[in-house]
């Protein structure tokens, strides 16, 4: 049987869910699900199949909602997913991983919890809000808030988060000790003899190379980075993109040299894709060099931003690309970005991207 692709979006109003046909030419929305809450990430475990959404925000509280069934039916916990009596409420859960040693989810206010038991209860990994840097920890655009999770695919111990506006740390004692990994990275918006501090840097996306666990790709507030040895040092890999400015980055599924990119134009100019001009751009070569994807994105007044979530490609040959924007439209590349076509629109802004491949 062909494999199938179905593509699991976050929104302000619920996760939504598209079903794709084996040629991934046909797709049927579904949704809105978790009670049209705000739901900022939507995963899915390759092994289980299982769905994971992580939302909420101030009003409903946080949780992770849970679908076995491919989204036909849905539980939620917010069991544990709560700081010490007196500390500064969880607003929202704003990322998911399924990983070696089980599910993780980050938090507003940043923080970063563990699930054994998929999701059902969850546990405060407290190591990481006690490093020393925690105190000058400040919040980012959309606040304090932990939004990268990458996992170390084989050492349960390893894993890497991203928080705006702290950086990136690591972690090889499954979350008891924790070091920041950010030289190489600007702060642009810091005093000029403070441009590359040992933390806080605005990391706005963190994803790993395939089949390269040391090998991390970084957008950041302030530029576009690649790193061969595990984020110890970071080298600047912007020269000619159009901007040094963007949200979300999407690794090839298996060619670590291959990365997407959607540059916006700046964090003061308005935040859309540059010249009202859509492109995904894409480097064959770790970021030596760039090529601009246009074939049937839209090339005059487009508004529109991608958020740092809001990109994904799917494990199919030749890989699927997708990204999906603020006004609500979903786009999609079935030949690894050559083109494009718009598969849904009218959505709720869409906050994330992910996929989930059926069969071989």
């Amino acid at each position: 049987m062909p494999a199938t692709v179905k593509i699991l979006l976050g929104t302000k109003k619920g996760t939504f869910i598209l079903d794709g046909d084996a040629a991934r030419a046909a797709w049927r929305l579904r949704g809105p699900f978790c009670e049209a809450w705000p739901i900022n990430h939507v995963i899915a475990d390759p092994e289980s199949g299982t769905i994971y959404a992580g939302g909420g925000n101030a009003w409903f509280g946080p949780a992770v909602w849970k679908s076995a069934d491919l989204g036909a039916s849905w539980t939620h916990s917010s069991e544990g997913l709560a700081y010490a009596a007196g500390e500064e409420p969880i607003k929202s859960v704003w990322s998911l991983a399924a990983a070696p040693a089980g599910l993780y989810a980050g938090v507003e206010p940043a923080g970063l919890f563990q699930s054994t038991d998929e999701g059902e209860t969850w546990r405060h990994v407290a190591g990481l809000q006690a490093h020393p840097s925690r105190p000058h920890w400040h919040p980012g655009g959309a606040g304090l808030i932990l939004h990268a999770l990458v996992p170390h695919p084989a050492d349960p111990g390893q894993l890497w988060v991203g928080i705006s506006a702290a950086g990136v740390f690591h972690t090889a004692d499954g979350g008891a000790h924790w070091e920041p990994r950010n030289r190489g990275t600007r702060a642009d918006y810091a005093p000029e003899d403070q441009r590359y501090p040992e933390y806080g840097q605005c990391v706005h996306s963190l994803v790993m190379a395939s089949g390269m666990p040391e090998r991390l790709y970084q957008q950041n507030h302030c530029g576009m980075y690649r790193s061969d040895d595990a984020g110890r040092s970071w080298r600047s890999i912007e020269a000619g993109l159009p901007s040094s400015f963007g949200f979300p980055s999407a690794a090839h599924p298996r060619d670590p040299a291959t990365l997407y990119l959607l540059p916006l134009n700046g964090d003061i100019a308005g935040r859309y894709v540059p010249e009202g001009k859509a492109a995904v751009w894409r480097t064959r070569d770790g970021g030596e060099s760039w090529q601009a994807l246009r074939s049937g994105l839209p090339q005059q007044d487009a508004f529109f931003g991608v958020l740092r979530q809001a990109m994904a490609t799917d494990r199919l040959e030749p890989a699927g690309i997708y990204f999906g924007t603020s006004s609500g439209e979903l786009f999609a590349s079935a030949d690894e970005g050559e083109n494009w076509s718009s598969i849904a629109r009218h959505l709720p802004a869409i906050l994330s991207v992910e996929t989930l491949t059926i069969g071989n």
